[in-house]
């Protein structure tokens, strides 16, 4: 497993009955989370510390409880990258802290190239990916179907001091976008996937991981360029293995390379306890 250990402005406290402590900078936030079924807490009387948690609904969905006075967002760091944070509906910040260990990968990949490098990230959500490889000197061409959460990707790459670096953002049905870049002839050194286990497009395409994941590496893999650095896959969709998502890129990617697959998860402070939190599948030029 690759663990997400470099973080000051985030960590777990506790973790215990489905649910998490964290630390986001100065706010303490209760999450749920479904990989934590053991019953015992490390460290009980930290959950005071909470300023909001999130309650599920046995209905669907849920809501926030606010304990504490916080701010409605605040931002925090990675290194030098800077995210924007606030709670959302559905227990979401606008960050997933473990995805530092992808970010990592890709500004060692992009700095170490020594060539120009354009990268399109797909289901780019609030742009995480993007404010890495934009940091790390790429171009990129962030895709995603919501235009809050573009409006929000804005928001981090200003935040990061990268408003003048060459992004380009578009609110679009990724398979529709991919598409038209085929047809246009555009190509790109590096793709990155975080596609949902379940979602709808701009105008209600209906997309489900285990049917179309397959179809849509196939597709990416016509706009890799003649020289590609990398194609990235995350998901967090529930019974998928990592090595399915490396067996896909093996069957649509026939350039020469480094394949690999795996874990990624957030280890908790003062514990020897780790967080799984998602899988990846990667190719890699080993140029």
């Amino acid at each position: 497993m690759d663990i997400a250990s470099n973080w000051k402005d985030y960590e777990i406290l506790d973790m215990a009955n489905g649910e998490k402590l964290e630390r986001w900078g100065n706010v303490y936030l209760i999450r749920p989370d479904p990989q934590i079924i053991w019953k015992n807490k490390s460290f009980p009387e930290k959950w005071n510390l909470a300023n909001a948690r999130y309650n599920r609904s046995n209905t669907g969905g849920g809501s926030w409880k606010y304990n504490k006075k916080m701010p409605d967002n605040w931002q925090i760091k990675y290194k030098d990258l800077t995210f924007n944070i606030k709670p959302m509906g559905f227990k979401h910040t606008g960050l997933f802290p473990e995805q530092a260990v992808n970010w990592d990968w890709m500004i060692s990949k992009i700095k170490n190239a020594k060539r120009d490098i354009k990268v399109l990230n797909l289901f780019a959500y609030t742009g995480g990916a993007t404010v890495a490889c934009s940091y790390a000197g790429a171009s990129v061409c962030h895709v995603d179907s919501s235009k809050g959460m573009t409006t929000w990707a804005k928001e981090n790459i200003a935040s990061s001091g990268l408003a003048d670096r060459p992004v380009r953002f578009i609110v679009d049905d990724v398979v529709k976008f991919v598409n038209r870049e085929i047809r246009r002839g555009n190509k790109y050194d590096g793709v990155i996937m975080d596609p949902p286990s379940y979602g709808r497009g701009t105008n209600g395409e209906v997309w489900k991981f285990e049917e179309n994941i397959s179809d849509l590496v196939e597709l990416c893999a016509k706009v890799l360029s003649d020289n590609p650095l990398f194609f990235l896959i995350n998901s967090y969709t529930t019974g998928i293995s990592s090595t399915v998502l490396e067996n896909i890129l093996k069957l649509n990617i026939k350039k020469k390379g480094k394949f690999s697959h795996g874990e990624v998860g957030l280890p908790m402070t003062n514990s020897k306890l780790i967080l799984p939190c998602g899988i990846y599948g990667r190719w890699e030029s080993l140029d």
